[in-house]
């Protein structure tokens, strides 16, 4: 049980700062705050996602790619092109890499305004890095684990970030339901996202990329909104004009 806890909690903390922080600001700038606040939370999601830490520069400009080309040959994970989720996430990881190094040469409207902090990115990035929390997850396991199945969870942890991901963008955009046509294949996937904390209303999302609640209907839930709004409401975000608006 104490393992089963464990997986979720680090499941539920790495969806929501992957959703919160590099989503709806990195690559949305749906809110502002202060660039100490910036910092902290830069700190927080590399904490959450540890092993699988996700620079939220590379992220916002493969997340921007991703809206401007949905669905086409040029987006970076468009899953009609691919014959498995494994392939895609592959094909996915190549191009997020190659902005991470530099390597790739993303076209300027796709840059700048997202967190940069070059030494964390670099830093969570190593190999050495993620063997480090590799080892920490492991350990958490020897220690708490009752029963031999309940390591089968441990090679998530490692991969969380890109798994989180691929749900999304795989599930997202191949099954569900749809509340708006769309230029694209985006669908909702779950009335209530509890698994990826509100990323699975895709439909929604893609057609008001910057409404910050990505729920719509009265059925429909988005966990991250609920908490973002708490943080705005105690002043530790300011959500910019626009970002409550509905859909025209």
């Amino acid at each position: 049980m104490a393992i089963v806890l464990f997986f979720s909690a680090h499941w539920i903390i790495s969806a929501f700062f992957q959703s919160f922080f590099h989503h709806r600001y990195a690559s949305h700038r749906m809110f502002t705050m202060t660039p100490r606040t910036e910092r902290t939370f830069h700190v927080l999601t590399y904490l959450a996602q540890g092993s699988s830490y996700l620079s939220p520069r590379a992220y916002a400009i493969l997340h921007r790619e991703h809206h401007a080309y949905s669905d086409t040959e040029q987006d970076p994970h468009a899953p009609g092109f691919f014959a498995n989720v494994l392939s895609m996430m592959w094909t996915t990881a190549m191009r997020y890499n190659a902005h991470l190094v530099g390597t790739s040469s993303p076209e300027p409207r796709f840059l700048g305004n997202y967190p940069e902090w070059p030494w964390l990115d670099r830093v969570g990035s190593t190999w050495a890095a993620r063997v480090a929390w590799g080892t920490a997850y492991g350990l958490v396991y020897l220690w708490l684990a009752t029963a031999w199945w309940q390591f089968l969870l441990l090679p998530v942890h490692f991969v969380l970030g890109p798994v989180h991901g691929a749900i999304v963008n795989w599930c997202g955009h191949r099954y569900g339901y749809r509340n708006f046509r769309t230029n694209d294949a985006s669908r909702n996937f779950l009335p209530f996202d509890f698994i990826t904390l509100g990323e699975l209303f895709q439909n929604n999302h893609h057609r008001a990329a910057s409404r910050l609640n990505f729920a719509w209907r009265r059925f429909e839930f988005d966990p991250t909104y609920a908490v973002t709004r708490l943080l705005a409401w105690v002043r530790v975000i300011h959500l910019r004009p626009g970002a409550l608006a509905s859909p025209a």
